[in-house]
């Protein structure tokens, strides 16, 4: 069975959401819960935020100490998809960390692209051609 979800700590939930929001936007992720403390008000820090592309959130974020260097990688249909990834992340305000591209010492359809986030996670966006490989 694959992984069901991740949550990774961040230094501030509302920062790291509005990130995301837009360097996942290309890959169809959109926001489907924010929890909140008990007696905050709608405009108060979430406390959990998740998010998702399907009937439920896979990718939630959280207040804690970031984790840099946990690597994170979303798997996308076509490498346009990582290709709009890597452009929406870095005008998000992302650091690139490996442009779009094949990488062959994966696999020979291997075509993925790497940023670091707010909280120094390293988060990557790939395509699988396994066609290449035949």
């Amino acid at each position: 069975m694959p992984i069901d979800h991740l949550s990774l700590p961040v230094a501030s939930v509302s920062r790291a959401r509005d990130f995301y929001l837009k360097a996942l936007a290309p890959i169809g992720y959109k926001l489907f819960r924010e929890i909140r403390p008990d007696g905050s008000t709608p405009d108060s820090e979430p406390y959990v935020v998740g998010l998702g592309t399907g009937l439920k959130p896979d990718f939630w974020l959280q207040p804690g100490k970031p984790n840099p260097g946990a690597h994170v990688a979303f798997a996308v249909n076509s490498t346009a998809e990582v290709d709009a990834f890597h452009t929406a992340a870095l005008e998000a305000g992302a650091k690139d960390n490996g442009p779009p591209g094949l990488r062959p010492h994966y696999h020979k359809g291997y075509y993925g692209a790497f940023i670091i986030d707010g909280d120094g996670y390293n988060i990557e966006c790939v395509h699988h051609d396994f066609s290449a490989n035949q």
